[in-house]
């Protein structure tokens, strides 16, 4: 039996909702952003590289937002069109806004930050007016960013999405997506962050951003066992805690538990992105009914490629390469190279 059933006979197997924007990435790398001078464009955003992710896994894909009315928002829409996901409900957001960038530094492999511009982005002004329930209806998984919530009035549209996703059975899955910069204070954070995951299936965060939404409720244990059970009291069937190169930890509501690691990555370039391409991996394995082991295992493998690679969006792999890079990885291991 599946750890998490997806209604069958839809159109869409996934649906990403909020953030898409523009990620700049340092070309030259092992030195500090002040240094740097140019810099290579991809789409960003989690929510768009988890949808992206699933996109290259096979699944059909479609997205939930707004984009600017810029070239960089023109670029998004095209790249969607590209990787075959419905672009039918992202909306050209009216002129006056812009699309989010994110330049990153990459110092060395292990030290990489991200400088954000996040004033009058279009993803935020996403309405209530966007969000058809009959495209939401026709879809078996719906994936909700946390950055959507920093703001009105894209904070109300998630409402209204998460709404029509449990009227209708589909299988909502919250990405907590802590960007600091985006909110007004951590309480504020904890007050939204709350009562989205108090009605999601399935929520994936870091333990930093577990800590975060319990800033002014939650266990007074700050551990993930006593975190996972706090949400099993709601609709969560599953939570995901993710502890970066340690790994991840898989809570299940009936009682069981997956600890699991990482695959050793060769010619790491960056930290930023493993966790879009885990989360991404992740959900597709719960999709094909497969254990949590395996679907932590296909999220590690795709986490490592990830970031061998000079960028998130590109590098999202298929599932062949997933599968590939699991069975070498498991050969050198076995022959101790």
């Amino acid at each position: 039996m599946s750890e998490i059933e997806f209604p069958q006979g839809r159109r869409l197997d996934f649906i990403g909702l909020g953030r898409a924007c523009i990620d700049l990435n340092a070309n030259e790398i092992n030195r500090p952003m002040e240094e740097t001078r140019t810099f290579t464009k991809y789409v960003g955003g989690s929510p768009a590289n988890i949808t992206i992710a699933m996109a290259r896994l096979g699944m059909k894909t479609g997205f939930i937002g707004r984009v600017a009315d810029d070239q960089f928002g023109r670029f998004i829409t095209s790249y969607f069109n590209n990787e075959n996901i419905d672009t039918g409900n992202l909306i050209t957001d009216r002129p006056g806004s812009v699309t989010g960038l994110a330049f990153t530094e990459i110092k060395s492999p292990t030290d990489c930050s991200i400088l954000m511009y996040r004033d009058n982005t279009a993803d935020l002004n996403l309405e209530t007016g966007d969000i058809d329930e009959e495209y939401i209806k026709n879809a078996k998984a719906l994936l909700i960013s946390g950055t959507a919530l920093a703001k009105s009035p894209s904070r109300e549209a998630v409402f209204l999405a998460l709404q029509h996703a449990r009227k209708h059975g589909v299988v909502v899955f919250f990405d907590i997506d802590y960007r600091g910069y985006t909110w007004q204070s951590k309480e504020e954070t904890a007050v939204y962050c709350n009562l989205v995951a108090e009605k999601c299936d399935v929520i994936i965060g870091g333990r930093e951003e577990f800590d975060i939404m319990e800033t002014i409720t939650g266990p007074a244990e700050k551990n993930d066992r006593a975190t996972a059970r706090r949400w099993f009291d709601h609709f969560a069937k599953m939570v995901v805690v993710k502890h970066g190169g340690e790994g991840s930890t898989v809570f299940m509501k009936d009682g069981k538990e997956s600890a699991a690691g990482i695959f050793p990555a060769e010619n790491v370039i960056k930290t930023f992105g493993a966790g879009d391409s885990f989360a991404g991996a992740f959900i597709y394995g719960l999709m094909q009914g497969w254990p949590v082991e395996r679907c932590q295992e296909f999220g590690s493998a795709a986490a490592s490629i990830v970031v061998s690679s000079h960028n998130c969006s590109d590098a999202m792999p298929t599932a062949p390469q997933i599968t590939e890079f699991i069975e070498q990885a498991k050969q050198k291991q076995n022959t101790g190279l």
